[in-house]
């Protein structure tokens, strides 16, 4: 699973260059759906260098000390590197009119402005003030329970992880996965691969589907399976601040 393509550009361009009424069809059908190659090789290897720069995060978790599964994160500080402030800033606009077609379909508000900084100030102000953007570091037998990234009253309804590791060669196992809790029947579940260097947008909580009666929420979760060998580490962008 190893993508030989190397992108050309800024961090911007390449999040341009996907294919966005593709995704945007593809998450309204699953919850979760592939960018293309985001990243080099390179690129992704510096960001997953700055695990060990401890400076760089406000804080560590170690999931299996909060049985939230096996493995474990730190949270950048807002001094967040060049590279991965970018990808947030590009990612936003893109996100954002699938966030207001979303709501509108739901009936429920849509408090994000255009621009992510004025929203993050919105969360500031709101009492969400901590960075939640994440560095993830699994080994084999880690895996991170099904989950929901919810940190406030102030949430943005999507997310990206972008690979950072080369699944099949560095790791094995460790799929994202994601579930679906549909009314009146069992959850239905999924699982993606996440190629080094691509990301993967995915449903904060919860997501519109077409019903008899219009359009109702779809309750999901998401987490990784077990890593079974090797060391897969991942970059969470999350847009909205935590408490």
């Amino acid at each position: 699973m190893i993508d030989t393509t190397h992108p050309a550009g800024s961090v911007r361009d390449q999040v341009a260059a996907t294919d966005w009424a593709a995704l945007t069809d593809e998450i309204a059908a699953h919850g979760s759906a592939p960018t293309g190659r985001l990243l080099t090789p390179a690129q992704c290897g510096e960001i997953a260098a700055l695990y060990d720069e401890t400076e760089r995060f406000r804080t560590t978790v170690d999931m299996a000390r909060h049985r939230f599964g096996s493995g474990q994160y730190r949270y950048f500080t807002h001094d967040l590197p060049t590279v991965v402030r970018e990808l947030r800033e590009a990612f936003y606009p893109r996100l954002l009119p699938i966030a207001r077609d979303w709501s509108a379909k739901l009936g429920t508000p849509a408090p994000w402005p255009d621009e992510l900084a004025e929203w993050i100030g919105m969360c500031h102000a709101a009492g969400q003030s901590k960075s939640a953007q994440i560095l993830l570091r699994y080994g084999a037998g880690d895996w991170n329970a099904l989950h929901r990234d919810v940190f406030g009253d102030m949430l943005f309804p999507l997310q990206v992880v972008i690979g950072l590791d080369v699944p099949g060669a560095d790791y094995t196992g460790g799929e994202f996965l994601m579930t679906e809790q549909r009314p009146r029947a069992q959850s239905r579940g999924s699982a993606a691969t996440v190629l080094q260097g691509h990301g993967l947008v995915f449903t904060t909580r919860d997501r519109p589907v077409a019903s008899k009666r219009g359009w109702s929420t779809a309750p999901m979760r998401h987490g990784v399976s077990t890593v079974r060998s090797g060391r897969r580490r991942t970059l969470g962008l999350v847009f909205h601040d935590a408490q």
